[in-house]
């Protein structure tokens, strides 16, 4: 096939269960420009609210992959890249929407930027606020700073605001240590060679795990503010019933936790997993004696109660994962 005729770019999106959303974000896309350079791949994580047919209805052109089970965003990712014919694979979250010319910027900086194996854009709320768009790789310090309130508190601290990059300017592009998958485009040649996600992860610290490896192979993952992606966040899993959500009400927390302890088994041994392991259930139960100690207010008695959810979906995953050694049978 002649060159002229192999998309630029292949946009992937992944849905399970946002029809509603996933309808803007095709129309946002189909609205940027060089939209006759793109191919649209829509894998469908067997969504019981009509998305699919929606797609074939309203949206001929799209290459709709139909999953019987849900495989997660891992996997459905995959799948869309053993098809995809672009230069460039997009991932667009079905509840993210792209301003007119961040497509074009995204595959204008790519081309002018050899080493750049993955980049992200910046990443806003529908009321235009600013959402976490690169990040520091985990550690156990940043999991510290984090869970115990230090981050939230000093956000301008270059050390205390390291993980979320609280402290940069948003209109800065930096080189980062990786980007949320809400938005990003990625080299084909970065993928070839280091393969393509890591299907252990369902959800969660997959993207971390991939921008990792591309980062090790020698390749660059950049933080481009002039790319825009208007983002709800959470759309997918406010569907997934019966499970505990973290106070954000965006993050199914066992699912976070068995990811985590599957990416510091993976990248820094058994003793990192077991050491997160405990920093958590320790925090947790230290913060359940206090609300214990302090009083028998209403407050303290759901602090207790939340402390006490916490530790027990920790050691959940931690027996789930066998230490963060292996991952439990999809769909989680």
């Amino acid at each position: 096939m002649s060159d002229f005729l192999i998309p630029n770019a292949s946009v992937i999106i992944v849905s399970f269960n946002t029809k509603n959303v996933l309808r803007d974000c095709l129309h946002s896309l189909y609205a940027a420009s060089l939209v006759k350079l793109v191919e649209v791949i829509v894998v469908d994580n067997a969504s019981h609210d009509g998305s699919a047919d929606m797609i074939e209805a309203e949206f001929p052109n799209v290459r709709l992959l139909r999953s019987t089970t849900n495989l997660g965003f891992a996997a459905a990712n995959n799948l869309a890249f053993k098809i995809a014919t672009g230069r460039y694979f997009v991932l667009l979250n079905p509840d993210a929407q792209l301003e007119v010319d961040a497509l074009q910027k995204s595959l204008l900086f790519m081309t002018m930027t050899p080493r750049a194996g993955l980049a992200g854009g910046r990443l806003l709320s529908p009321e235009g606020e600013e959402q976490p768009s690169a990040r520091q790789f985990p550690s156990l310090l940043n999991e510290l700073i984090v869970i115990s309130g230090l981050a939230a508190r000093y956000p301008h601290s270059r050390f205390f605001g390291r993980f979320d990059r609280t402290w940069a300017n948003t209109q800065e592009p930096a080189t980062v240590d990786w980007v949320p998958g809400a938005y990003a485009i990625i080299r084909r040649e970065a993928l070839d060679q280091i393969g393509y996600f890591d299907e252990r992860f369902f959800l969660y610290y997959e993207e971390v795990d991939l921008c990792r490896r591309i980062k090790e192979a020698g390749w660059e993952i950049w933080y481009r503010p002039e790319i825009v992606i208007r983002h709800i966040g959470g759309e997918s899993s406010k569907t997934v019933e019966k499970t505990e959500f973290s106070s954000s009400g965006s993050q199914l927390v066992l699912w976070r936790m068995r990811s985590a302890l599957l990416y510091y088994r993976k990248h820094h041994g058994w003793l990192a997993a077991w050491l997160l392991n405990k920093l958590e259930t320790s925090w947790h139960s230290l913060r359940m004696i206090k609300a214990r100690i302090t009083g028998k207010s209403s407050s303290a008695e759901r602090k207790v109660q939340e402390s006490h959810r916490l530790v027990a979906l920790m050691r959940q995953a931690w027996g789930e994962t066998q230490g963060g050694s292996s991952s439990p049978h999809r769909p989680w």
